[in-house]
């Protein structure tokens, strides 16, 4: 059996709303095994994230992150994935790291918007102006086509280049404002101190945080949990992994039973709302979500 090469030009045969309804079947499936391992060489370092869902298949996913690569023109993160079939264990493809990270990033946070916004949302503020800044405005303007965006960035310049390169995209001076005037909220930021407070949030708003990944990394504060109906992609790699809900978790903030679910809850029906409540989804992006975006990839592929 040919093992297929995935460029990162594949993009054109993919769609945002068919891949979360690719994560929905997905996490119909039997749960995920999760495994991540780190390896370092001051300062570079080797991450590998692996998942198997049985049914489904297997995938590792490894990315280099050479911080000193962009003094050579060498990108900073570079990696593939590389997906086995679920029957006999073989190689089927090598993804594009790039490509997967993207839309399975994008995609996880656009599935928690699509089952918790409200649908009718009209103001999307996207925090953060990077690379992942650019895919939720691609993801969000798919399924929110009559949305407008506004970008806030600590780097006004980096807000106003993003804003040149998507239509209806306005840039946000003051965070606060931009953050009370908004009906979804998505940070991706590598902020390790909270930018987004409780305080400004109001009823109705759904609040999407991606950025932080790191056991002291946070996008909101205390208050934005209390006030806040708490979700998740997953249980498994957000809660004492991540600071977003780490920290308040071990400072007694909230508890366990405060978030109300994970993409696995969905099906029993935990992922509803009031007309008035506030909703807090937190990206995590397990391996899992990049099975599953490897998977759906591949299919889009070979039927090209």
């Amino acid at each position: 059996m040919s093992i297929e090469m995935i460029p990162f030009e594949a993009e054109a045969l993919l769609d945002w709303v068919e891949l979360t309804e690719a994560f929905k079947a997905g996490h119909l499936m039997p749960r995920a095994e999760v495994a991540d391992t780190f390896l370092y060489r001051e300062p570079d370092t080797l991450l590998s994230r692996a998942a198997w869902i049985d049914g489904m298949g297997i995938a590792v996913k490894s990315a280099t992150i050479f911080p000193e690569n962009p003094a050579d023109n060498v990108p900073m993160v570079n990696g593939a994935v590389n997906l086995y079939s679920n029957d006999h264990g073989t190689l089927e493809a090598i993804v594009d790291f790039h490509l997967v990270t993207k839309w399975k990033t994008a995609a996880d946070s656009l599935l928690g918007a699509l089952l918790l916004a409200r649908p009718e949302s009209e103001c999307i503020l996207i925090v953060g102006a990077g690379t992942v800044a650019r895919a939720l405005r691609q993801a969000y303007g798919a399924a929110f086509p009559d949305a407008r965006f506004q970008v806030w960035n600590r780097s006004p310049a980096g807000a106003e280049d993003m804003a040149t390169h998507f239509p209806d995209t306005v840039v946000a001076t003051d965070l606060e404002s931009a953050v009370m005037a908004s009906d979804i909220i998505t940070c991706a930021t590598m902020t390790r101190e909270p930018l987004i407070e409780g305080d400004w949030l109001q009823p109705g708003q759904h609040l999407d945080l991606i950025g932080a990944y790191r056991p002291d990394m946070r996008e909101a504060d205390d208050e934005a949990l209390r006030r806040a109906r708490i979700f998740m992609d997953s249980r498994a790699t957000v809660l004492d992994h991540i600071g977003e809900l780490k920290i308040p978790l071990e400072e007694g903030v909230v508890t366990r039973e405060d978030v109300l679910g994970d993409f696995y809850d969905i099906e029993a029906g935990a992922f509803r709302r009031a007309e008035d409540d506030i909703t807090l989804f937190k990206n995590g992006g397990g391996a899992h979500l990049d099975l599953m975006t490897s998977r759906y990839i591949l299919d889009k592929w070979r039927n090209r």
